[in-house]
């Protein structure tokens, strides 16, 4: 393997030219049109147009083998997602006499398809949940399946990922409707309507064991991962080891693993997905497990084994492709330490995760770690994996992800403060994005204490929700953070030096937030060598002001330190032109510099049904003269290859309906009336 072209874009393409690079590898890259200025295609050796985005160029098998030979690479790596798990691809790469950077296509069709996958694995032993896997996929057939695995049940496209395809069914008054959804988004996302049934468990946990195998009949795990805190079925944090498993548990589940991965002749990185019923306890207090399925790829959340372990995925996987031995046995495999891995993405969790769109005009991590392609760890135990920049443009041709915020620590609690740190120190501008959201998941007690399952975040939702009282601590943050130097350049310096006042005068500032219609009114006063008294009026009041006689405060890693009556307080300030967000404990708290407008419009009443994102009309349910209750589905919306139910936001009659089934339309439009 000399020259290896990478089948894919933004950060994992990313991620495997730096090691690529560092094995003297060439590499050359590909790119849809929206892609052309993205990093990755600037980091490669070389770099090929494929098409428009319409074109669905990355799923473009003649185009990328086809750029291949005209660059002379003699490899292709398909990193994640789009042609991954395709053993077309596979066969197609192989027969142009091109080395493969995956597992045998034999392999992948096993897996492929959740029903086969199943029946294979129950061949093999591994312990499967139950449910329907069958071939007939009529509706009375369904129905009836659905009557013997009784209710609540989940509805799975056997073709389906990341959620996609997947339908949580309660009454069997719900079934056909949530079977149409799961088989319509099936369709659309793979090419197959086909669904699966099975039991759905209550409480689960989804934990998951990397695998990889050689040529030479080596077959190892690296341990498992846990990914149980999701939304809408897709991994939001992960963490590796998986946290609260007894010793006896996690070797179970690796064997298990391996005997999958063995069972179907694997070669290269793979993933073997497993549910933990939390509701069903054996006698040693270990949850029953069932096999789930299995990636057939190298996964997103492949960077926290690199820091619990320390070796490079993608180098093994190199290297498997060139036929090489594994580089450890099982015995050399340990682990060392724990590491947490956070999405960042552009979406609104705010209202109901949707994605967000548009130029990142700001992002930057502060975390002094820069996109790592290698399994090392920086200083701060901090590494970044990113595949935008400021400038670059997030629209709806692919997932929203802007980066993925890892960290590393001696034990568990250190990694997740130095995650949260991590996110409090990112800025992300010019779109929305699900970072102080993140920020509190991860600074939730529950989590800290390892009390995780896929609902998670579902029954955290109050907790998880953006704090709705400013504390005392944040509006100090802020009223420091302006009269603090920007640099603490000057030891002896007041900090008020930039202030523009007359020094006959007192060194006083006062300030004034709004959160909303609440004002807040704050006084600065210098005490000399970096120290700043307070002063508290209007509609709040410092706690302990009158025993407090001196704050201290310094800028520390683009942050603030505060000393308060002994109390060390640390937070993340982020200055914009009109308001100024703390970050504090895991919260973000944003106050405006300006009085709101009395004329103020804070949102569509109501009755007016808005565009949330840009998007395909799936379904129209609205008629006008309808009457409809709060909640009532209005229509679906296909955006990002995910479906969101539109619903009524309060009881009335449908006076207009302003669009129809397959219309394009746009962030913002008006789609549906209700008086």
């Amino acid at each position: 393997m000399h020259k290896l072209l990478i089948a894919n874009r933004g950060e994992i393409a990313r991620r495997i030219i730096r090691t690529a690079h560092a094995m003297d590898i060439a590499t050359v890259a590909v790119y849809s049109d929206p892609d052309a200025a993205s990093p990755h295609v600037r980091e490669a050796g070389q770099s090929v147009a494929i098409g428009p985005a319409e074109a669905r160029p990355y799923l473009d098998i003649d185009a990328i083998i086809a750029a291949a030979r005209r660059t002379g690479a003699d490899a292709i790596h398909p990193g994640y997602g789009f042609l991954s798990e395709n053993a077309d691809f596979a066969k197609a790469v192989r027969k142009a006499g091109l080395i493969f950077v995956g597992p045998p296509e034999a392999a992948m069709r096993v897996m492929a398809l959740k029903d086969s996958a199943k029946s294979a694995m129950k061949k093999a032993g591994v312990p499967i949940t139950p449910g329907y896997q069958g071939t007939d996929q009529s509706l009375v057939r369904l129905e009836r399946a659905a009557e013997g695995v009784g209710f609540p049940l989940l509805i799975k496209a056997v073709a389906g990922g990341g959620g996609k395809g997947m339908r949580a069914v309660h009454d069997p008054a719900e079934f056909q409707d949530a079977l149409m959804a799961a088989q319509r988004e099936g369709q659309n996302s793979f090419g197959n309507a086909g669904v699966m049934l099975e039991k759905l468990i209550q409480r689960p946990r989804h934990v998951e064991v990397q695998v990889f195998a050689d040529r030479h009949g080596n077959v190892v795990h690296l341990f498992e991962r846990d990914c149980s805190l999701q939304r809408r079925h897709q991994k939001v944090i992960e963490e590796a080891p998986a946290p609260g498993l007894s010793d006896r548990l996690r070797h179970t589940l690796g064997i298990a693993a391996v005997t999958a991965a063995t069972a179907i002749a694997y070669e290269g990185a793979g993933t073997v997905e497993f549910i933990l019923d939390l509701d069903a306890v054996d006698a040693n207090g270990d949850p029953a497990f069932y096999f789930m399925e299995m990636n057939t790829r190298l996964q997103v959340e492949h960077p926290v084994t690199e820091c619990i372990t320390g070796f490079d995925l993608v180098e093994w996987q190199l290297r498997v492709a060139r036929d090489e031995m594994l580089p450890a046995s099982q015995e050399a495999i340990a682990v060392t330490g724990h590491a947490v891995e956070a999405r960042l993405y552009a979406e609104d969790p705010d209202s109901g995760f949707l994605p967000s769109t548009g130029t990142l005009t700001r992002l930057d991590f502060g975390t002094g770690a820069a996109h790592s392609g290698a399994a090392n760890k920086d200083a701060e135990g901090v590494r970044i994996d990113t595949g935008v920049e400021t400038g670059s443009t997030i629209g709806l041709d692919y997932d929203p992800m802007i980066a993925k915020v890892i960290a590393w620590g001696p034990n568990r609690g250190i990694a997740i403060d130095r995650l949260v740190a991590a996110l409090g120190g990112t800025i992300v501008e010019g779109l929305k994005s699900n970072r102080a959201f993140l920020a509190r998941l991860a600074d939730h007690p529950a989590f800290r204490d390892g009390d995780v399952d896929t609902g998670f975040i579902v029954r955290h939702a109050d907790a998880l929700a953006p704090a709705s009282a400013v504390p005392e601590t944040a509006l100090l943050l802020a009223a420091l953070a302006a009269v603090l130097p920007e640099t603490p350049a000057a030891p002896a310096a007041s900090p008020f030096a930039r202030s523009g006042f007359r020094l006959n005068l007192p060194e006083e500032r006062s300030f004034r937030f709004w959160t909303g219609d609440t004002m807040y009114a704050l006084t600065v006063r210098a005490a000399g060598d970096h120290r700043a008294r307070a002063a508290g009026s209007g509609r709040f009041r410092l706690a302990g002001l009158e025993t407090i006689a001196e704050v201290g405060a310094r800028r520390e890693n683009g942050g603030i330190v505060a000393d308060i009556g002994g109390r060390i307080v640390t937070g993340n300030i982020v200055t914009g032109p009109d308001a100024v967000e703390v970050r504090l404990g895991g919260q973000t708290y944003i106050l405006s510099r300006r009085a709101p407008r009395k004329d103020a419009v804070t949102g569509a009443s109501d009755g007016r049904i808005i565009a949330p994102m840009p998007g395909r009309v799936l379904a129209v349910d609205a008629i006008a003269g309808q009457a409809v209750a709060a909640g009532d589905r209005l229509l679906v919306l296909e955006a990002m290859k995910m479906e969101h139910r539109i619903t009524a936001r309060a009881a009335g009659t449908i006076t207009a309906v302003h669009i129809t089934e397959g219309d394009q339309i746009a962030d913002g439009m008006l789609l549906v009336e209700i008086a």
